[in-house]
């Protein structure tokens, strides 16, 4: 098993800046590929980022060149950091994790809110 936690999200303005934290803790040597995903009212879940164990990173294209997603293997923590945020980026934001046996964990979520 695996257990994952958000924290970060909060309330910012368009232009503005969050870093959002994912903190692992269980069968973390079973971790492999984690990534952040969101979902807007009304909306189905999308992938923001995923980072593999070894660092190569792929990026959804509304959010390349404005998030950058990292990982640290030795604390155990998955970063998301968010910078130009717009309107369109509210959502709740979900660290996602998938082990070497293909299970899949989610942590329970953060809301980002981006709003004059």
């Amino acid at each position: 098993q695996v257990q994952l936690v958000e924290s970060g999200g909060g309330l910012v303005q368009p232009g503005g800046s969050l870093r959002l934290s994912c903190a692992a803790s269980g069968s973390i040597f079973r971790i492999d590929t984690m990534g952040w995903y969101r979902q807007a009212p009304g909306k189905q879940r999308e992938v923001v980022a995923i980072i593999t164990r070894g660092g190569s990173t792929n990026y959804a294209d509304y959010v390349k060149g404005r998030f950058t997603i990292s990982r640290d293997n030795v604390k155990n923590t998955l970063t998301l950091q968010m910078n130009s945020l717009k309107p369109e980026d509210t959502a709740v934001y979900y660290c996602n994790a998938i082990t070497t046996s293909n299970s899949l964990y989610w942590g329970q979520g953060t809301q980002v809110t981006v709003t004059s």
